[in-house]
């Protein structure tokens, strides 16, 4: 099992995109810590912490630290915590764009902060959720794509700041996960085009494997055949 023994801390984890990292993960031999902002059932196998505002600094540095303590370290970190306004700059508000940027970027940077110090002398891992549509936005997408457009500026900043202690720091960019959520947002969508969540997490698990460890900075489209 190509994660055996390691210690990953995913935000986000009671989302179907975090249970099924999670789950993978614990598949993959690994420890998983399940951090979300909402009490719930935890994917099987992780350890659920209780919950936690990622937008809150202080309270995400002593729920790392806590978790390290159980095992000496944190390995990898999976930033998913986030969410999705469609929203039109006419129509909408400017508090939309603060909101985005807080639940999107801010948790990311928060959760990054509080787990580097716990990470291994030996490197880790860190993989985040960014998204195809910051690369192009599209009409009412512009205050989501803003704020995953700083995901990705934060994956390639965070990289090069992170090379001399063997930490990877990548990002995956999918377009429409296939979701119960999203099915009901779009009922007569093509859902066989859409990725699912099991598809996104193996491409999350081998960012999270030995055999990725050349790959860093790395911004990757996982986007089905949307």
């Amino acid at each position: 099992m190509e994660l055996s023994g390691k210690v990953v801390v995913v935000t986000g984890a009671f989302g179907a995109l975090g249970a099924a990292v999670a789950e993978a993960a614990v598949a993959a031999g690994a420890n998983v810590f399940a951090v979300d902002r909402i009490a719930g059932t935890p994917p099987k196998g992780a350890e659920a912490w209780p919950p936690l505002d990622l937008g809150d600094p202080a309270a995400t540095s002593t729920a790392m630290a806590s978790i390290a303590a159980r095992h000496g370290r944190i390995d990898a970190l999976v930033n998913i915590a986030g969410g999705f306004r469609w929203e039109t700059l006419k129509d909408g508000a400017a508090e939309t764009w603060d909101l985005l940027y807080q639940i999107n970027l801010r948790t990311a940077v928060n959760a990054c902060r509080a787990a580097l110090p716990h990470f291994s002398p030996h490197g880790g891992r860190i993989v985040s959720i960014g998204a195809a549509g910051a690369v192009k936005a599209a009409a009412g997408m512009g205050a989501y794509a803003a704020s995953k457009a700083g995901v990705a500026r934060l994956t390639e900043a965070l990289a090069e700041e992170l090379k001399a202690r063997d930490i990877t720091v990548n990002a995956v960019l999918p377009s429409i996960i296939d979701t119960p959520a999203n099915r009901a947002d779009m009922p007569d969508a093509d859902f066989s085009r859409w990725v699912t969540p099991r598809a996104l997490a193996e491409v999350i698990l081998f960012l999270l494997s030995d055999r990725a460890a050349a790959v860093t900075g790395a911004l990757i489209p996982v986007t089905g055949r949307v």
